[in-house]
């Protein structure tokens, strides 16, 4: 198996891996979310996000979805016009904007925003502000899954 290969596989991997986690936040988590007062809502996002946040495999897909397209890319430089190579490079923008964009400049914040809440005095726009983490997420969902599905067919042209 080629280095190409390896590292379309592993972006596979990555970007799967990421979107099992985002389908179930977002077809699952979110609905029960939705069904809760502002006080339970604020109390569950402090106890998931304790973790969530500081979680090895939230940085081990988030890193793999990056480097391994990117090893994919530079092994597979001398045919930058094959399908693989242009879906591997569509798959890998999707990350950077649809993940590590989203994440730094909208998600990250807004977590800190959420977390500052009193859950005894919430704020009369929480709504508001759950409904942007929801729209957060399925960003980064939308984003991953499409990455996923765009290398996995890189991976079938090689």
């Amino acid at each position: 198996m080629t280095v190409e290969k390896w590292a379309l596989a592993a972006s596979v991997f990555f970007a799967g891996s990421w979107s099992g986690l985002l389908a179930m936040l977002t077809t699952i988590l979110h609905p029960m979310l939705a069904a809760m007062d502002g006080r339970s809502f604020r109390g569950f996002l402090g106890a998931f996000l304790r973790f969530a946040r500081k979680a090895w495999f939230n940085y081990a897909c988030s890193i793999g979805m990056g480097i391994a397209p990117i090893v994919a890319l530079v092994a597979g430089w001398d045919d930058r016009g094959s399908a693989a190579f242009v879906l591997t490079a569509i798959g890998l923008a999707l990350v950077i904007v649809g993940v590590y964009v989203v994440a730094n400049v909208w998600k990250e914040p807004h977590y800190d925003v959420m977390l500052a809440w009193d859950p005894e005095a919430m704020p009369a726009n929480w709504e508001a502000g759950r409904r942007r983490y929801f729209t957060i997420n399925w960003i980064n969902a939308v984003s991953t899954w499409t990455a996923f599905v765009l290398f996995l067919a890189a991976l079938l042209t090689l």
